[in-house]
């Protein structure tokens, strides 16, 4: 359920509202915005009564139930686009923000090489995966702890902030001492001990698209980790299977404006893993800016041709610090902005 306060109302009659809504045992979710005040209420069920008890009121506007299965990732329950700050990071504002790196950490010399070239390319977030999900079990799975030292130790180097993939509940604890952003990946999308419990880290988490997710259930998941009182979620559209195999999926675009229309939380988009092919990355880099997302997560190698894990859809640096200029560019025609190289060089 959600409650419109009128403009003008007092701190002491929302309060009241909020009093009324947690005797029936329920909790509230408070969303101020400019000239409009939301209480969303949350747990079931909500009795009518409830609903006629708080329409009585001078103070409140509206009272309308909200129609869809999630609350919390709902535009109707925070009608302003959520901002993540990732200790001065800014996720879901007007800035389209560069997140680049190699698939896996596999080296320190090759992770500072990339760290190096994509902070002087403009990125501000590090990718790099220390836990590796693989098709086969006989492939490289990464380097774990030491794989995140690495990964912090490049963030002290470059001023860069870390995203990262955790696996497990039981790594969360573990990978949540190094980065900054917790990873969920499309694999794991569906682990509801592993949201829950990245939920009640309060630690930004970016929940990427499961293979076969619709948006709702998507949406839903996101729920997961917000339910345990963590707003700080992005989503990250990687592309969904589909019956074409020159691609590795199929990386669906739309999904960029529908979740901006049905939620309130930044996207990103992963063209990497949305085509498998290094040379589609920028084409679908440059439209996914076109169509509204907060951010993109794009994989960048220092040697592609020796990757121990997906060289065939990472950018060489030289291709990455060719693409930020051109998307500087779409940035500006949508009314975004993206971060000079000058200024990410300056900050090095």
């Amino acid at each position: 359920m959600i409650i419109i306060m009128k403009h003008g109302h007092t701190p002491e009659q929302r309060e009241d509202v909020i009093a009324r809504v947690k005797e029936e045992g329920l909790d509230v979710h408070l969303s101020v915005g400019e000239g409009t005040t939301i209480i969303g209420v949350i747990g079931m069920p909500i009795l009518d009564s409830l609903k006629s008890a708080i329409e009585s009121r001078d103070a409140v506007e509206q009272v309308f139930r909200v129609t869809k299965r999630y609350k919390l990732a709902s535009r109707e329950f925070h009608p302003e686009s959520t901002v993540i700050d990732v200790d001065g990071v800014k996720i879901g504002g007007d800035e389209v923000v560069i997140m680049a790196g190699p698939c896996s950490v596999e080296s320190e010399e090759q992770l500072m090489a990339t760290a190096k070239a994509v902070s002087d390319g403009g990125a501000k977030v590090l990718r790099g995966g220390a836990f590796k999900p693989r098709t086969s079990p006989y492939e490289f799975r990464g380097m774990h702890e030491d794989g995140l030292k690495i990964l912090a130790q490049a963030r002290d180097e470059y001023g860069l902030k870390i995203i990262t993939e955790v696996m497990t509940p039981a790594d969360v604890e573990l990978v949540g001492r190094y980065t900054d952003i917790f990873q969920i990946g499309a694999r794991n999308c569906q682990n509801y001990q592993l949201l829950e419990e990245v939920g009640r880290t309060g630690k930004p988490a970016m929940l990427k698209r499961g293979m076969a997710v619709q948006y709702e259930e998507w949406l839903l998941l996101a729920e997961y980790i917000m339910a345990q009182g963590n707003p700080n979620v992005m989503l990250c559209e990687r592309g969904v299977r589909g019956f074409e195999t020159y691609t590795r999926n199929i990386f669906d675009l739309t999904a960029i404006p529908v979740v901006k229309h049905l939620s309130h939380l930044p996207i990103i988009a992963d063209p990497s893993h949305g085509t498998g092919h290094w040379h589609l990355i920028p084409a679908m880099s440059l439209a996914s800016v076109a169509a509204g997302a907060d951010g993109l997560i794009v994989e960048v190698h220092n040697d592609p041709s020796h990757a121990m894990s997906d060289g065939a859809q990472s950018l060489k640096p030289e291709r990455f610090n060719e693409l930020v200029p051109q998307l500087q560019q779409i940035a500006a025609a949508v009314g975004r902005t993206l971060a000079p190289v000058e200024e990410a060089v300056a900050a090095d």
